[in-house]
């Protein structure tokens, strides 16, 4: 992949993630101060090799699965910016006021509701907190019935997978078709793996569409872990 392509792809992953609809040529056009003919060529070059695809005649370009573990890879060269450090002041604040532990990790997975527009979810042992699902569902990827019945499968599965999976990576992400249940669902699962005095095997994290501000959500998701861990062992 050249360089603009690369920028490119990042730029369709971003845009597309704001507006939620397909992203077109004049506008990335007007980005790269190039012609809307040579965007066209470079777009349709990452569509050969599978990053973007085009969901109808006439429409702008939509990022794959691939391309955005293409994104989600090459995360680490992109900067941090001022909101993101805001953001993980105020869930910090929120987890270490939380008191007892259940209320500490309710706290935890309702700020990241807040600063995400997703679904949150933390385990503790065999216990799933959850909270957002209007914020899930009330995305437009999820409108369609078939839709909602895959991300519920996933969900009714979650807990279960995760406690026999037991991902062991501070932060793990599945996109779309990654994910071992659901793989129809269109989701994306980020979560952490945090250390608990409770339990060896604790996790907070995200269910949302596969369309994400994966640079903020995955930052806030991994500042979630590390409060809690400096919290419950207070």
């Amino acid at each position: 992949m050249t360089e603009r392509q690369k920028s490119l792809l990042l730029a369709i992953v971003e845009e597309y993630a704001e507006v939620a609809s397909p992203v077109g040529s004049s506008l990335l056009a007007k980005l790269f101060h190039v012609s809307s003919a040579t965007i066209r060529a470079e777009m349709a070059e990452l569509e050969r090799h599978g990053f973007i695809s085009q969901p109808h005649t006439s429409a702008g370009r939509v990022p794959t699965d691939k391309g955005y573990r293409y994104y989600v890879n090459h995360l680490a060269e992109a900067t941090e910016v001022p909101d993101e450090r805001r953001a993980e002041r105020a869930l910090a604040t929120r987890v270490a006021d939380g008191g007892l532990p259940e209320r500490t990790i309710r706290n935890a997975v309702d700020t990241l509701v807040n600063l995400t527009g997703n679904l949150g979810l933390a385990t503790l042992g065999n216990q799933l907190y959850m909270s957002g699902l209007s914020n899930l569902f009330g995305q437009p990827e999820f409108m369609h019935p078939g839709q909602v019945q895959e991300v519920a499968q996933l969900l009714d599965n979650l807990e279960p997978w995760l406690r026999e999976a037991a991902p062991n990576d501070p932060l793990s992400v599945y996109i779309g078709r990654e994910n071992p249940i659901g793989r129809n669902s269109g989701c994306t699962l980020i979560i952490s793996k945090f250390r608990s005095p409770y339990s060896d095997r604790s996790y907070i994290g995200i269910l949302g569409p596969t369309r994400q501000s994966y640079r903020d959500v995955m930052s806030l998701v991994t500042h979630a872990g590390k409060s809690l861990e400096e919290a419950l062992y207070e």
